[in-house]
């Protein structure tokens, strides 16, 4: 028998039935699209804090037990025993690939690294000092003035072409908006490389020199992109949806998803972190700031810490923790006082009775700033490689939804509390 929650309307006596629908896992949904047409009344939802706004196969995240699954594998067997690239395989095509399908994999992807010629002109256009994402938003919007043949997005295989090229070339245009930054040459993509060690060669090497990748640097930054492909119907990817549904083209989509992504309370929070610990400056300073963090009339936030959908320790930041630590010794910056700072800072906040009683554990963008500080990667970068990793997630989600037949138009509906109507005066 059908599953429903019923609603009355306490002002007219008038009664809708509402039908219940299950996932494979986590809370159940109810449906509420008869619920205008039968009451006559919208939900109210700030923030879509209780709202399902799709069914999708690609991510689960259970915040309470602290878990994350990507086409139903735990990110931590991902972690252990997989690479960014396969996991990208898995979120596009729903199924871990063989060996075979894999290599032909990378090689499509290594086949679209190069941007065009001319778009490597559109930087020249940018300030110096431009921030990166201001500078990924604007190229990325571009691509589809350059790539006609996969705008049809009623086409599969157009659909396919333009989710390839835009993993391909999210690290090409993200290092060349950083060459851009400091004044260097742009430098050619070398196919011969890893995705992150194609990135770190594009960022790091200079025509004049010889350039070797730090394997150590090249699954750090892996890893990284792995934990933060994808993340569930979150802000940005929310706006790749709904921009997608207006059937604007695929470039246009995932360059809405950078700049949702750009805001610090999103892929900013990373940078945000650095920013923070600057700030505290020395450990001795960390007693001050918790206390700072736990008045509620102070505007100090302790950043990196809690997640509005985790109430337990996020997943992600378990692995990276370890990633962060190893890498440190192995860089030899582990005594490095910034870092000192950041371990004094998160050992002081695991025992304390607040964070402990409100389930504020640090999160993912606690530690993979600092891995990227470790690595090099200037702070304005931060959100950038975060928008690298998550364009698999972006345009796996994308290609969900383009593929539902029933799929229409993203359009809100408000409570409107202004004026009244009223009449223009004489």
């Amino acid at each position: 028998m059908q599953r429903t929650v019923t609603i009355t309307d306490s002002a007219t006596g008038k009664t809708v039935e509402l039908p219940v629908r299950e996932g494979t896992a986590g809370p159940p949904v109810v449906d509420i699209a008869n619920l205008y047409r039968e009451l006559g009344m919208f939900t109210y939802d700030p923030g879509f804090l209780s709202t399902a706004s799709c069914a999708s196969q690609i991510a689960f995240i259970d915040g309470d037990e602290g878990i994350l699954l990507y086409r139903g594998y735990p990110i931590e067997q991902l972690a252990e025993k997989s690479n960014f690239l396969e996991v990208a395989c898995l979120l596009l095509y729903g199924e871990l690939p063989t060996a075979g399908q894999l290599r032909q994999f990378e090689e499509r992807i290594r086949h679209h690294t190069m941007i065009h010629e001319s778009l490597r002109d559109f930087f020249k256009g940018f300030y110096h000092d431009a921030h990166p994402m201001a500078t990924m938003v604007g190229v990325v919007g571009s691509l589809s003035a350059f790539y006609h043949d996969s705008l049809d997005i009623h086409n599969p295989e157009h659909r396919e072409t333009a989710a390839l090229r835009m993993i391909a070339k999210m690290p090409t245009i993200a290092a060349a908006s950083y060459k851009h930054s400091i004044g260097e040459p742009q430098i050619y993509p070398k196919n011969d490389l890893s995705y992150a060690g194609n990135l770190l060669h594009m960022m790091f090497s200079v025509p004049s020199e010889d350039y070797e990748v730090d394997p150590v640097a090249e699954k750090a930054l892996d890893l990284i992109f792995m934990m933060h492909a994808d993340h569930e119907q979150n802000a940005s990817t929310s706006t790749v949806r709904l921009a997608g549904s207006s059937q604007a083209n695929p470039f246009a989509c995932i360059a809405s998803g950078i700049a949702a992504l750009w805001g610090p309370a999103h892929g900013g929070a990373n940078e945000a972190v650095l920013n923070m610990l600057s700030e505290i400056g020395t450990a001795d300073n960390i007693p001050k700031y918790i206390a700072r963090a736990k008045d509620k009339q102070d505007p100090f936030r302790l950043m990196g810490f809690g997640h509005r959908v985790y109430k337990n320790y996020d997943p992600r930041a378990r692995i990276i923790r370890q990633a962060c630590h190893d890498l440190l010794a192995k860089l030899g910056a582990a005594n490095d006082p910034f870092f000192e700072l950041a371990l004094a800072l998160e050992e002081f906040a695991l025992k304390d009775d607040y964070f402990i009683e409100k389930k504020l554990y640090p999160n993912v963008d606690f530690y993979s700033g600092l891995i990227y500080k470790a690595l090099g990667i200037p702070t304005n970068m931060f959100t950038v490689m975060f928008a690298i990793a998550r364009t698999v997630g972006w345009v796996a989600q994308w290609m969900e939804m383009m593929a539902e037949p029933r799929q229409r138009i993203g359009r809100p509906r408000q409570l409107y509390v202004g004026k009244a109507q009223r009449d223009y005066p004489a």
